[in-house]
């Protein structure tokens, strides 16, 4: 910006009169949808970048287009992860160059300058995920501009009218997860299924349900609620190995080598495998009622999620499908799962512990990641799978004994 004090003569021919830009300008498009359901890709980001292009100087046009079809809520690494199949389908007339993430990961190399957007929600909801977006762009020279907000006046004024904005989209976000929890939570205490029936059951349109709502793209999704699979062997299934669990205490390698030599009893498309047997006697659906928020999806990494505490999980008030197990019979279950895993973790640690007190070695938890824990054992650093398998834990304690 020039001064709006100038010299008292003129000093226009002088060679650094005018600092030279020495980067040409090379602006791209940045933009998003939430989904392809409930918004209209092909006219939303056309749209999108019509409004960004008026921020555009005279005669150019921009570099690249790179926008996404994912929720706002999600960090820059989880978007765009949508093959570009899905993307080819959408028939948006704009060009593709790649997502948010790759946006971050090649504006420096394609000389990017300035990032133009219709507004800073189109970028983030989450006012911390577009405030870092900013950041790590001017930190290589890059510009972000908003197409709504005002030309001229202040910076000031100009970054109230930014933070206004993203506050806002922050707001709105947090007010549209409440209203989907809310949402969420009485389709559960209903008795409508969520997601993919277990097992033993399939799920069928609930006539009781009152009609669902016409929205601005056709009608609302059909209830479901849970009932018993026509092929009754498959309760007969999921009884016997919730017992096997509860009063054998067997683990999951021994209960499938069960259901697995009797199949004509324990009928199973492809095989028996330890996350479905774990799954089956984890599913609290198992006991007739409906239950909801048992797994966090978002976690900020991709296809990775989480299991919420009890406490919070949404149960229906009272059963509404027929139970495999009772409430009791589940919980007891679960105990013995509990205990189970904890023989599992324990057994190898402890061995690991003794074979270094042995040795006069210090023994300690340096970092957790969820899968792995690295461990300090006397001057030497070592990262093991969490829970430590026996065979690698035996490996470890003689390589522990063998050393001079």
């Amino acid at each position: 910006m020039n001064s709006l004090f100038g010299p008292p003569i003129d000093l226009t021919d002088m060679s650094n009169f005018a600092r030279a830009e020495t980067r040409l300008r090379r602006a791209v498009f940045c933009g998003r949808v939430s989904t392809k359901d409930q918004q209209n890709p092909s006219s939303s980001i056309p749209r999108q970048v019509s409004l960004a292009s008026q921020r555009l100087e005279d005669g150019e046009e921009f570099a690249g287009h790179f926008w996404d079809v994912e929720s706002g809520m999600l960090p820059p690494e989880a978007r765009g992860l949508g093959p570009q199949a899905m993307y080819d389908a959408l028939h948006v007339k704009t060009p593709r160059d790649g997502g948010l993430q790759d946006l971050l990961d090649h504006a420096e190399r394609l000389g990017v300058t300035h990032v133009l957007a219709e507004r800073s929600d189109r970028v983030a909801r989450a006012m911390l995920t577009s405030l870092t977006v900013e950041h790590e762009l001017q930190k290589i020279g890059v510009e972000v501009v908003y197409a709504n907000e005002p030309v001229g006046g202040t910076e000031s004024g100009r970054l109230r009218t930014r933070r206004y904005s993203q506050v806002e989209a922050e707001v709105y976000r947090t007010v549209m997860l409440e209203m989907s929890m809310g949402g969420q939570v009485q389709h559960a205490i209903n008795g409508w299924n969520h997601g993919i029936p277990p097992y033993p059951y399939i799920a069928i349109i609930d006539e009781d349900a009152p009609p669902p709502a016409r929205g601005r793209f056709g009608e609302g999704r059909l209830k479901k609620k849970l009932t018993a699979h026509p092929d009754k062997r498959r309760f007969e299934a999921s009884g016997e190995l919730c017992r096997l669990r509860r009063e054998e205490h067997l683990k999951a390698a021994d209960i499938i080598a069960i259901l697995s030599a009797d199949p004509d009893r324990y009928p199973i498309e492809g095989r028996w495998t330890h996350n479905r047997v774990e799954g089956l006697i984890a599913n609290p659906k198992l006991t007739g009622y409906q239950v909801y928020n048992r797994k966090a999806s978002r976690t900020g990494r991709p296809g990775v999620s989480r299991w919420n505490p009890i406490s919070q999980w949404v149960w229906s008030p009272r059963p509404v499908h027929e139970a495999v197990v009772s409430l009791e019979q589940w919980k007891a279950a679960q105990e013995v799962t509990a205990a189970l895993r904890a023989d599992t973790a324990a057994g190898p640690l402890m061995r690991l512990q003794a074979a270094a007190s042995r040795r006069g070695l210090a023994f300690s938890v340096v970092e957790e990641t969820g899968s792995y824990t690295r461990y300090q054992i006397g001057g030497q650093s070592i990262v093991l799978p969490d829970p430590v398998p026996d065979a690698i834990a035996q490996q470890v304690i003689e390589d522990l004994e063998n050393a001079s």
